[in-house]
């Protein structure tokens, strides 16, 4: 299809999209209100619509008294029944896929229901929405003169009772419009590969030609890819391969520890990065803006958004509060009420919002990442902003890292033992946790108050990993590709214990 063509399809659908985006930017509490009855009423005859009488909750107050709060462990039972084949359990109409969560390294498997509802009208719209704002932010793109180079995960769908269980990015793959895959890269057949190491070399065979003008893709797993282009074809950076290629949409992972090394490899001033913010359960935001860090909460994806304080989270005073309650710059558990018949979810990340017109967000971490053993309240986001500054001071890059607690034993002080992988280390290891240590205690005041005179933790303890330690970690524990991720911070040793016992 000609390009100016194709231009012009878009400019329609950007016009009509426009419209609504503008309702929920305007009438944003209104928007969820309605769309929480709408779930409700769409789901009143289910066996969980029958044990919570949804047919006569009228407003949120009553929704929120009656319905309670879990996490995937209060789901389990029942999604277990669906996955077997019970129908009209949580949702409607059948759910027929069942997206094969990553979660955390050490995770049990979680089967998250896909609907069709929220295939088409969260995952996909979010797909096209995003297309959308870019085009409209950057009325010179060249986006359909070429390919979209997606990186998804490495499992393959599995047919069990009649449903189908798998990464949700190879639920999408399998299911998206046969003409979509004209526009990508690398063919399904490739993109499905289970063998992660052995798909990577076939992107990169399959890709290395091709007038790739985007990349799609979590940024650890991509940076892996494109170094193997790099690798492969001898360039220097991927204009050399792609010199139509404009910009990146990632998500999964936060971005900060991995943006001067794509800077490197795409050194042109005017390349563009794109965040999203997607899950198994849903797409919630997207970056709306030419080179920004916030997220657009999107509101009418068939999610219906609730959030509770970090400050009283797993705590008796625990208490979910609306979209039209949350405040500016405090960290929150996402809560969500879903059009695949999740209710009052916790789908386990933290967010901050930056902004309440419209509702812009930055996602903070993870409810269960974060190192809050001696009440410094450690969070994802303080320690990559500090290992960010510290790596410009000490021109050095860091491929990954993790970090646990040093515990308290006998007259002996807390502290926070590191294990990171170094692509460029320091000089002078010593002086990288000098300078560390001072920006964690800027950017974090409990933190700063426990290490004032030692008086409850002791320096940070920094061990350098071998070369691919974290990448054999992942596939020692068939945890290579897609969204499978290190964890970052933790409360306990185990991972770090764990890493250490590698790190020969």
């Amino acid at each position: 299809m000609p390009i100016p063509i194709v231009n012009s399809i878009a400019s329609w659908f950007l016009k009509k999209r426009f419209h609504q985006i503008e309702l929920f930017l305007k009438y944003p509490n209104e928007v969820q209100n309605e769309l929480l009855l709408e779930l409700l009423d769409i789901a009143k005859d289910t066996k969980i619509g029958k044990e919570y009488d949804f047919a006569s909750i009228k407003n949120y107050r009553m929704f929120a008294e009656r319905i309670p709060i879990k996490n995937y462990d209060g789901w389990q039972d029942v999604i277990e029944r669906s996955m077997k084949g019970e129908t009209n359990l949580f949702w409607p109409t059948p759910i027929k896929w069942f997206a094969k969560s990553s979660g955390t390294t050490r995770a049990k498997s979680k089967f998250i229901p896909v609907s069709e509802e929220s295939l088409e009208d969260c995952h996909y719209a979010a797909s096209k929405d995003l297309l959308c704002m870019y085009l409209n932010n950057n009325e010179d793109s060249q986006l359909f003169t070429g390919k979209s180079l997606r990186l998804g995960g490495s499992k393959e769908l599995y047919r069990e009772n009649g449903t189908v269980f798998g990464d949700l990015s190879a639920i999408l793959i399998d299911n998206m419009p046969f003409w979509a895959e004209f526009s990508s890269t690398p063919s399904n057949k490739v993109s499905l590969m289970s063998d992660w190491e052995h798909k990577m070399q076939a992107i990169v065979n399959e890709t290395m030609n091709e007038n790739v003008t985007s990349l799609a893709g979590v940024p650890s797993w991509m940076l892996v890819l494109v170094n193997n282009v790099l690798e492969t074809t001898g360039k220097q950076n991927l204009h050399d391969v792609w010199p139509n290629l404009e910009v990146y949409f990632h998500g999964g992972v936060s971005f900060t520890p991995y943006k001067d090394q794509y800077k490197k490899l795409l050194p042109k001033k005017d390349f563009r990065y794109y965040e999203i913010y997607n899950a198994s359960e849903g797409f919630f935001a997207i970056q709306d803006q030419n080179g920004s860090n916030e997220l657009l909460l999107m509101l009418d994806y068939g999610i219906f958004y609730e959030f509770i304080p970090m400050d009283i989270y797993a705590t008796e005073a625990e208490k979910a509060i609306p979209l039209s309650e949350v405040k500016l710059n405090q960290n929150y558990a996402v809560i969500i009420t879903t059009n695949a018949g999740l209710w009052r979810y916790k789908i386990g990340d933290t967010v901050k919002f930056t902004s309440l017109n419209p509702y812009r967000i930055k996602v903070t971490g993870r409810t269960k990442h974060f190192i809050n053993v001696f009440g410094e309240e450690l969070i994802i986001e303080n320690a990559e902003e500090a290992l960010k500054k510290v790596c410009k001071r000490t021109k050095s890059e860091i491929v990954e890292y993790t970090a646990a607690p040093i515990f308290m034993e006998g007259k002996e002080k807390g502290a926070h033992e590191w294990l990171i992988e170094f692509k460029t280390p320091p000089k002078d290891i010593n002086y990288f946790n000098e300078l560390f240590d001072n920006a964690l205690k800027a950017l974090n005041s409990d933190y700063e108050a426990k290490r004032y005179n030692n008086i409850t933790l002791n320096k940070p303890k920094i061990n350098i990993a071998r070369k691919n330690l974290f990448y054999d970690w992942l596939k020692q524990n068939n945890k290579l590709g897609g969204q499978h991720k290190v964890p970052r911070l933790s409360n306990t040793r185990l991972y770090l214990d764990d890493l250490t016992k590698l790190n020969y």
